[in-house]
């Protein structure tokens, strides 16, 4: 009785050590994040429908010019999903290039001469911010082309479990064979 609860310890021991967990949880996030992909693309499939029957006569020019930023923001959005089920982190000019587009839909949408001029002077402050935001990551050296420090940190954290692991399961052979 004892060598079999001594067997099954190391093993509901190294499930919660967290490995497994983590794997499983990346897992159920990638297919969450599958499944926005499918959402997302099926929505920019039914706006790009709206937009072609909205070209038909009579022509709302911006609604049309709405619609078209509307789809490049989705576009970019799903640029987004992409390069996060590929790299498992999110792109910040990525980020930035949608956040921009968003703000520059808003100002073309609603029409600069209607909009009050404090929301033209927070845009502008906001566009601002977010260019600096841009060059700012293109001066930063990428961390992401081969030299990644958490995934060196996650190889070191894995080469010790796999060691005590081996040690663990060398300590019980050992105490099998002395019986």
């Amino acid at each position: 009785m004892e060598p079999s609860s001594t067997s099954t310890s190391p093993r509901w021991g190294t499930w919660f050590n967290g490995t497994h967990i983590v794997r499983f949880l990346e897992r159920v996030q990638d297919l969450i994040v599958i499944s926005l992909c499918i959402g997302l693309f099926s929505f920019m499939v039914m706006k790009l429908r709206e937009m072609f029957l909205s070209l038909l006569p009579p022509l709302n020019f911006p609604q049309v010019t709405a619609d078209i930023l509307f789809l490049l923001i989705l576009v970019e959005l799903f640029r987004l999903l992409i390069i996060y089920l590929k790299e498992h982190r999110v792109s910040i000019g990525v980020a930035v290039e949608v956040s921009i587009v968003s703000v520059l839909r808003e100002i073309i949408v609603r029409g600069i001469l209607e909009t009050p001029w404090v929301q033209v002077m927070a845009a502008c402050s906001f566009l601002l911010v977010l260019g600096a935001l841009l060059v700012i990551r293109a001066w930063i050296p990428p961390t992401f082309d081969g030299i990644d420090p958490e995934q060196q940190v996650s190889r070191r954290h894995r080469l010790r479990f796999a060691q005590k692991l081996a040690e663990v399961e060398s300590k019980l052979d050992a105490e099998l064979l002395k019986s």
